[in-house]
């Protein structure tokens, strides 16, 4: 491990009021990564984390501006990291708790990613992002969601607005086919009040068995004859799209007791129906932000027709 590594802790305490000794935090990070063979980071984590339990100090106080370096949203690799960074706010969308103050996707020339703001931690007249603006943040921690990283926000976390053009990587793209899946994980689900993940059986991967909140969303593949593109549809778009709501949708599982019965009804509604869907791209799927039916001569008809017959055999 790098010799300065306790250095910069010894420092970052300094800065705290608290004096440690710095071959006391040398010898703590070399037994757990040479005895215990711990890897490098997790041991830096385990030693702080120590340190301050031992001296009642919070993690936030640590973390927040220790460092002043930004950081790329495409270098982002690590969970539980507090970052600074500048991004521009690419999109809202509605939360789905009322302890979610906004969230969304922010972008910069790397890549986008999505965050989450708290109510618990934000004060609504000062922390308000909007869309098309850019944004220094600082003190924001990196987490996991739907298997990829996003952020969030705390009582530590500083945002201020900058006056900078970022050009963000992924721009809105349109994909025009035949929807020839809908995958599992569509129709009505249930989300962590506290993450917004899916649960999954009832359970968080991160806050295990919670009282989930409902959502309505679509997770689709769409054929346009020669590749394929998987596709998220968001509650508002899935509302639109196939004329039900999401109190419809509940009451429709609660009479069927069963809530496979609203993803059949949308099945029925779109499935092998044509569309051209604009949205940006995260990860593998793109995030529809419009849907709109369209027409096609006969001769790519039945050039469709035939893709989603023999995708179904």
């Amino acid at each position: 491990m790098d010799l300065s590594v306790a250095g910069d802790i010894r420092e970052r305490f300094l800065k705290l009021g608290v004096d440690l000794d710095e071959e006391d935090i040398n010898q703590r990070l070399r037994r757990l990564t040479l005895e215990f063979k711990v890897p490098e980071d997790e041991a830096r984590r385990s030693v702080i984390n120590y340190f301050l339990k031992e001296n009642g100090l919070e993690r936030e106080k640590y973390y927040a501006g220790a460092s002043d370096d930004l950081i790329a949203i495409g270098d982002i690799k690590e969970e539980g990291r507090w970052v600074n960074l500048k991004a521009k706010v690419v999109q809202l969308w509605e939360p789905s708790h009322e302890s979610i103050h906004q969230t969304g996707l922010l972008g910069d020339g790397t890549g986008t990613i999505k965050f989450t703001m708290f109510e618990s931690s934000s004060d609504p007249e000062e922390m308000v992002l909007e869309e098309g603006r850019s944004y220094l943040i600082r003190g924001a921690v990196t987490g996991i969601w739907q298997g990829r990283y996003q952020l969030n926000f705390n009582r530590a976390t500083t945002i201020e607005e900058i006056d900078e053009e970022i050009i963000v990587e992924s721009p809105t793209q349109e994909f025009t086919g035949v929807i020839v899946e809908i995958q599992s994980g569509s129709g009505l689900i249930k989300r962590c009040p506290e993450c917004n993940r899916a649960l999954s059986k009832g359970s968080c991967n991160e806050h295990g068995r919670v009282e989930g909140v409902y959502d309505l969303r679509i997770k689709a593949v769409i054929d346009d004859g020669e590749k394929t593109q998987d596709v998220i549809i968001n509650r508002e778009l899935t509302e639109e799209l196939c004329g039900i709501t999401l109190e419809e949708a509940r009451d429709m599982a609660t009479e069927a007791l069963d809530h496979g019965i609203v993803a059949d009804v949308i099945r029925r509604k779109i499935l092998a129906r044509y569309y051209t869907i604009t949205g940006r791209r995260f990860d593998r799927y793109l995030l529809a932000e419009t849907i709109k039916p369209k027409k096609f001569s006969n001769d790519v008809l039945e050039r469709l027709l035939s893709q989603v017959s023999q995708s179904s055999e």
